[in-house]
């Protein structure tokens, strides 16, 4: 939540320079064709010095030979130059779209994969005699029918917390989130693992307002759906000391600083918190919910435990700040990754101009992406993470 980071429409800036820069070079084919200039490779082919010196300063009409100048020669080969450049540019800026929609989600399934997996040894070893937690159901002596009951009948002691990054619990909204793995943090690395829960904040199913943060459309966007849901969802969450159903109250739309959305209150509430709109961090779409005390487990606490980290909200909030709203620690790899790149990309350019052919343009891919892909990801961590 909290500090300001717009990103710009980083596709729509993609798909205009690609628009500008194939304006530009068929433009430049179609002065071409109408001033009868010929092409390099049939230059070379005829060997003319006549030709050759008209390329080098000029077109010739092809009506009657004469040369038109030394300045429309260069001039074109300016502007077709510009196009290219704006044409790579655009491909490159897509390309990066490309990685945070889909491959930052890469990051992520790995790590959802490691999480669920602790997660259920946590869980089978804090309730050995009864590992899955759900539904269940029981026959009164003497009678046939099954009433359903929560399978911790006595209250639980809440969990503790977990240090930060470590996971806390699974997460599921259903038609809007499958169930996903949350942890205890809100710093740019915990909030790539998955949703992550404020610290500071109470712990999920205990008094007070539980409060967890994720992103929309990046790190497999967990809380996409957030604008769809309406008053009366179902919100489930499941921690080592049961499983808790939340029913939607309202859904707000704040500003960065409006912190006291995730300020305590005296009932057990759930707050879900994510950048809006969609591939922005301008606003806030925030969901509030309440515990649904009889299809919940119990918990045997009248307050929410001390975060065992010691970290105090202030801390969680600027890490939060800081997850949203980009690293400046990653603008130094950054530059230095982009450098490696564009030296390759000329030093790719310059041998594909000396001798075309398909075996030295391949030779260039492999060395080129191999110096984007960092750069891309340091990119994506020091931009806003408003997506």
């Amino acid at each position: 939540m909290l500090r300001t980071g717009r990103r710009r429409p980083v596709a729509g800036f993609a798909r205009s320079l690609l628009t500008v820069g194939t304006l530009i070079l068929v433009a430049t084919a179609i002065r071409r064709e109408i001033a009868g200039a010929p092409t390099r490779e049939a230059v070379q082919r005829e060997g003319s010095p006549t030709r050759r010196r008209m390329v080098r300063n000029g077109p010739t009409t092809a009506r009657d030979g004469r040369d038109t100048g030394g300045t429309i020669g260069p001039v074109r080969r300016a502007i077709a130059g510009i196009g290219r450049t704006l044409v790579t540019l655009g491909i490159l800026i897509l390309l990066f779209v490309v990685y945070q929609l889909w491959g930052t989600g890469i990051f992520t399934a790995r790590a959802q994969d490691n999480l669920k997996s602790t997660f259920e040894k946590e869980l089978h070893q804090a309730n050995p005699d009864d590992p899955i937690i759900g539904p269940s159901t029981t026959t009164a002596p003497g009678s046939a029918v099954t009433t359903p009951t929560v399978p911790h009948d006595g209250p639980k002691p809440a969990p503790s917390v977990p240090p930060e990054g470590e996971v806390e619990g699974l997460i599921t909204i259903p038609s809007v989130l499958e169930t996903m793995a949350f942890v205890e943090g809100t710093s740019r690395d915990d909030l790539k693992k998955g949703p992550g829960h404020y610290p500071g904040t109470p712990l999920p199913g205990t008094l007070g307002n539980a409060a967890i943060a994720g992103h929309r459309t990046t790190y497999l966007h967990p809380f996409w759906g957030l604008d769809t849901l309406k008053p009366g969802a179902v919100i489930i969450v499941q921690t080592q000391a049961g499983t808790f159903v939340y029913k939607m109250t309202q859904q707000l739309i704040v500003r960065p600083t409006d912190v006291w959305v995730v300020d305590n209150t005296p009932d057990a509430q759930l707050t879900l918190t994510a950048c809006h709109p969609k591939g922005s961090a301008e606003k806030r779409i925030v969901i509030k919910a309440k515990l649904e005390v009889s299809k919940s487990s119990r918990i045997g606490i009248t307050k929410p435990p001390t975060p065992g980290s010691g970290r105090s909200r202030s801390t969680g909030q600027a890490d939060l700040a800081e997850g949203l709203s980009g690293q400046t620690k990653s603008l130094g790899p950054t530059i230095f990754f982009g450098i490696i790149a564009a030296i390759i990309g000329m030093v790719w350019w310059w041998t594909f101009r000396r001798w075309r052919h398909p075996l030295s343009w391949l030779i260039g891919v492999l060395p080129f992406v191999i110096a984007l892909f960092p750069f891309y990801v340091y990119l994506e961590r020091a931009l806003p993470a408003g997506y």
